[in-house]
């Protein structure tokens, strides 16, 4: 497969950014995205040009570094994947594709397709945590946890923290991402010590990072690698005003 890429390259947080265009030969349809990106940077090597700089660790959809903005789509035109697990056989041969960092202020550009997420870091420790002393391994029946509450919790925990949900959000919001967070020990009796203030810092922190507020257009849902439901949002909701008002 033959690909037409424009790839937005900046050489730092200040510098102006431009796209540039390159073309890539042969790639196999089974080749990831990322894994396509290093043979273009292969031939960048070899001509002594600049490599495109682009962020990832895991590969395997569990990190959510490879925050890439592919074609209007935050990790692509697949559903339910990272950019790490998006194959080049959800794309045409001679396809032009258009691959952008995420555009969020509080998500600011470092280099080339990289950005600094380092904002859901201050997020989470804001209050994402319990400081409940867990010792040595419970029996399994010491703190009963109804099942579909169990099952909930984790589902908002598979939350990877990649930032699509913003990158997708017209208003830039990380309600999704908070709203993960804050459920996931919200539900479980763990979280209970802590859930006031968990939910007033944890909103207090993520407005004065510049993040924008929740429409319920639903985008942040439906671009989340993991599915993620906005029905957290309003369990987050309600957890702030029983927070305040208590």
């Amino acid at each position: 497969m033959d690909f037409t890429l424009k790839i937005w390259r900046q050489e730092n947080a200040t510098a102006r950014g431009r796209f540039e265009t390159y073309s890539v030969s042969g790639i196999s349809p089974d080749c990831s995205f990322l894994e396509m990106l290093d043979l273009l940077n292969q031939q960048l090597i070899d001509k002594v040009a600049v490599p495109i700089c682009f962020d990832h660790d895991c590969r395997e959809g569990i990190c959510g570094a490879c925050s890439l903005y592919i074609n209007g789509r935050p990790h692509g035109p697949d559903s339910g994947v990272t950019a790490c697990q998006l194959h080049m056989r959800k794309f045409k041969d001679k396809d032009t594709i258009i691959v952008e960092p995420w555009r969020a202020r509080p998500f600011p550009i470092i280099r080339d397709l990289v950005v600094d997420r380092s904002a859901f870091d201050k997020i989470i420790q804001a209050g994402g945590y319990i400081s409940v002393s867990t010792g040595g391994v419970p029996d399994a029946n010491t703190i009963p946890v109804p099942h579909a509450d169990a099952e909930t919790a984790m589902d908002a925990a598979a939350c990877i923290g990649c930032g699509a949900c913003v990158a997708a959000c017209k208003n830039a919001s990380a309600m999704l991402f908070v709203a993960a967070k804050v459920s996931q020990f919200a539900l479980l009796p763990q979280g209970k010590l802590e859930a006031r203030q968990r939910a007033i810092n944890m909103v207090a922190e993520m407005d004065a990072l510049g993040f924008g507020n929740c429409t319920n257009t639903g985008a942040c849902e439906a671009e989340c690698p993991k599915q993620i439901s906005i029905s957290h949002i309003a369990r987050l909701n309600r957890e702030f005003l029983k927070a305040k008002m208590g």
